[in-house]
């Protein structure tokens, strides 16, 4: 049982929510798994952490937690810093003790057999990052820098009776338009961590309590999604695909608490195009028509346009060349209606370019490398040089197709345009599609335009 004068983690225990402590266990295991890790967690481990009798984990258990909740530190999740912890309550626990009869305090450690199986629900994977403390929350919003260092950050002190106003909400809405900002300029690479603390201070202010105004109370559960949705965006971008996963999960649920029908279509078409770069082409299909489903009333043909198009990406990974070529033609309809006042914020990459780079990977993902490379031409004569991720995401593209094709020399060209953008964006995920192309173009080596990029390509940091 827990020693004598035990604090109980308070915080610890509203990371679990609503769930049994062998589900947060299983989840726990499922962590470390992600990392490499083992632990030999248990609902009787949850337990002892979460009544103080384990002040502090030990170093394999500190991994896996930071792990699970991104930005966090030992503190935040309510542990005690470890060089203060002395004596019998110091111990790190680093795999439950021996089974031993259950007692009133003490909930008996589940057999081998009975280990709460992962199979959970992929929304309860959804760890809510709520970090209070006594009498005033403090949130560190919205200010992320690129540099070594880390990341400066506003402070807004909430009062004691927690009400949240007009200067938190803004907050969380200028941290959004910041790290979509970062993101067009620099890739996801650098950003990701980073991007964990303001995420977390968002979720915080809608746990602090009520709001003024339901319409500020909309805005903040918006501004509380599209904030996960963008750091989700960062994860997927920097291949982290499990992260995004999560995040993307999370604004999808909380779309649905709030009932805002424009929050769960961009969750849904995030969710889309992870399934389709995870290689899960029906969740893609799905993910894209529930969002279609979910936009229908909101008047923007041109997110249906785009919702069509995660539609296509994902019947093409399943090598279905009609659904994809007339999903296609619904997003070229739609996307010819043009703009309209319904257009959500946050599509402002959405234009003939990316319509074009969008169209080509369906192509390409068919085996039509030719197709791919016209329309892949296309989207990098229209792209705007403001969004210089995809300034390099266009041309990494197109070296792939170019290469595919049969146009080794153009597609080494190419390559090297994508290597110049490289030293300026940080992203996985351009990273690999170049690696492709380099990998395609292996065979044609004996050329000197593709001898120099090849050279060039491995030798890049």
């Amino acid at each position: 049982m827990a020693s004598t004068g035990a604090v109980p983690n308070l915080a610890f225990r509203q990371l679990r929510g609503q769930r049994s402590a062998g589900e947060f266990a299983a989840a726990v295991r499922r962590a470390a798994r992600e990392i490499g890790e083992q632990v030999a967690c248990d609902a009787r481990y949850i337990g002892r952490v979460e009544s103080g009798e384990i002040r502090c984990p030990n170093y394999a258990y500190e991994r896996v937690f930071l792990h699970m909740f991104p930005g966090a530190s030992l503190t935040d999740l309510g542990f005690s810093a470890r060089e203060s912890v002395r004596g019998r309550g110091a111990r790190v626990v680093s795999e439950p003790p021996p089974p031993c009869p259950p007692t009133a305090a003490s909930p008996a450690a589940p057999s081998p057999r009975d280990t709460d199986t992962d199979d959970i629900p992929e929304e309860s994977d959804v760890l809510r990052r709520v970090f209070m403390t006594s009498g005033t929350a403090t949130v560190a919003a919205a200010s992320l820098g690129l540099g070594g260092a880390p990341a400066s950050a506003a402070r807004i002190s909430l009062p004691t009776q927690r009400r949240v106003g007009e200067a938190e909400v803004a907050a969380v809405e200028k941290a959004v338009r910041q790290i979509r900002l970062l993101d067009d300029r620099h890739g996801g690479d650098g950003l990701y961590r980073r991007a964990a603390q303001p995420l977390r201070a968002a979720y915080e202010l809608l746990d602090a309590g009520s709001t003024a105004r339901r319409a500020t109370s909309d805005r903040l559960h918006a501004g509380a999604g599209e904030l996960a949705i963008s750091v989700g965006w960062l994860a997927h971008d920097s291949g982290r695909f499990d992260d995004a996963r999560s995040h993307y999960a999370e604004a999808l649920a909380t779309a649905r608490l709030a009932g805002d029908a424009g929050l769960e279509a961009h969750a849904f078409c995030n969710t889309s195009f992870l399934a389709r770069d995870a290689g899960r082409p029906r969740e893609a299909v799905r993910a894209a028509e529930a969002g279609q489903r979910a936009a229908r009333t909101l008047g923007s043909p041109r997110l249906l346009a785009l919702l069509a198009l995660r539609e296509a990406g994902g019947r093409a990974g399943l090598g279905d060349r009609t659904g994809c070529d007339r999903a296609i033609g619904r997003a070229r309809a739609a996307f010819d209606r043009g703009p309209a006042s319904g257009d959500p914020e946050w599509m402002s990459f959405f234009r003939e370019a990316e319509l074009e780079l969008l169209e080509a990977q369906c192509w390409s993902a068919l085996g039509d490398w030719s197709r791919a490379a016209r329309h892949g031409r296309r989207a990098v004569l229209l792209q705007d040089a403001h969004f210089t991720r995809n300034l390099a995401l266009y041309r990494a593209q197109l070296t792939g197709d170019l290469a595919r094709a049969g146009r080794a020399d153009e597609a080494a060209a190419t390559g090297h345009q994508v290597l110049d953008l490289l030293t300026r964006v940080q992203s996985s995920r351009i990273r690999g599609m170049l690696a492709g192309a380099a990998r395609a173009l292996a065979p044609r080596a004996g050329t000197p335009e593709v001898t120099s990029f090849l050279t060039r390509h491995e030798s890049s940091p």
